[in-house]
């Protein structure tokens, strides 16, 4: 058997949904992702500009290197709501995709080297998000899918809805084609219905206007102006995806990941008034929702609770407001509390009290304005 083929099918007993190998070197997306940087859409995304020479050359981050084995594992599943309210991306459900990724990896690697098809002692470094990869790019170019105009990567069966992982190999592996069929075509679906124009040409979207970018990865105060527009989203957003007319008929596996239990039995108050870290840590435990860490998550969970206010949330969102020892989180708490619950009084005498400068800046822009 070609060692292509058997890689092939060992991933799939493995349990991976799609499979393919590129050539290791320089991504054909490297300029538009340049551009990218250059425009200034990553916004404080700066890891990434700090290691663009790296992903654009692969070879400086493995020297040896000549393929690259590229996975996919599918993780459609119907649209996930939290207890009362509160809309998180599918994917952050249940277990951290990460670990379980790198761990089918890991163990293709083994069966790989086991059967003889690598050198026990060969790179096979497993990548999953974390590395210097412009992973969607070569994904396309070894079959996994084609880009779309919400800058996803679509499979025919799958739609946007699969994780990636890679082996970087320095044994040389024969490509696999690319898609033969597949595009958007004059689709425009996903750029009509993001909620604040974040994709603001076909396949380029601002990270500055994301609601995944604002709710995930921003570790400040999330602009006043989109704060409306996170309508119920507190953590990610798959608006472009649910919209995808490749993304509606994929499968549900949603057992897959199956539902961490603070997903299925926390509802938002808790996430707003949690402020122990070793009990918010243990709570949140193997759950994706970690990387926005504690401050993020009750910053967002205060702001939908604000565009989508409800009974009992009021007495929460009072205390967090002049308590929680994190300036952002108090900060959106007053937002919300002008936004949904006519507690203006409130948030005018917290002003007083508030000592830290971004936290009173936040709140008068609220106070003086229609939120």
């Amino acid at each position: 058997m070609h060692p292509q083929q058997r890689a092939r099918a060992l991933a799939e007993e493995l349990g991976f949904d799609v499979f393919g190998v590129a050539p290791l070197r320089a991504p054909r997306d490297a300029e538009h992702f340049r551009a990218w940087l250059r425009g200034g859409l990553h916004a404080d995304l700066d890891y990434l500009a700090r290691q663009v020479e790296r992903i654009c050359d692969p070879a400086r981050t493995a020297p040896s290197g000549t393929s690259l084995l590229i996975v996919g594992w599918a993780h459609s599943r119907a649209e996930v709501e939290l207890p009362r309210g509160g809309r998180i991306a599918r994917y952050a459900a249940g277990r951290d995709y990460h670990n379980v990724m790198t761990r089918k990896l890991r163990k293709l690697r083994a069966r790989l080297a086991a059967e003889g098809w690598i050198r026990p002692d060969a790179l096979a470094r497993p990548v999953v998000d974390a590395g210097p990869l412009l992973e969607r790019s070569h994904a396309a170019e070894a079959g996994l899918g084609f880009p779309s105009k919400a800058a996803n990567l679509l499979h025919p069966r799958f739609g946007p809805w699969f994780f990636l992982g890679e082996l970087i190999l320095d044994v040389e592996f024969e490509p696999t084609p690319e898609l033969s069929s597949g595009s958007c075509g004059t689709c425009r679906a996903c750029i009509d219905a993001c909620p604040t124009g974040a994709i603001v040409a076909d396949g380029v979207v601002d990270a500055r206007k994301c609601i995944s970018y604002h709710t995930i990865e921003n570790r400040g105060p999330i602009p006043h102006e989109l704060r409306r527009d996170l309508g119920t989203w507190v953590f990610g957003c798959d608006v472009c995806s649910e919209v995808c007319p490749w993304g509606r008929k994929a499968p549900d596996l949603g057992a897959r990941l199956g539902t961490h239990h603070a997903v299925a039995e926390l509802a938002l108050e808790r996430w707003v008034e949690m402020r122990d870290a070793q009990r918010w840590k243990a709570t949140f435990e193997g759950s994706p929702l970690q990387r926005a860490r504690r401050a993020g998550l009750a910053r967002n969970a205060a702001l939908v609770l604000g565009n989508a206010p409800r009974e009992g949330a009021e007495p929460v969102l009072l205390e967090s407001m002049v308590s929680d020892p994190d300036a952002m989180v108090r900060e959106a708490a007053a937002w919300a509390l002008v936004r949904g619950y006519a507690a203006r009084s409130a948030v005018q005498r917290a002003l007083d009290g508030e000592r830290d400068p971004l936290a009173r800046a936040g709140i008068e822009r609220t106070l003086c304005s229609e939120v």
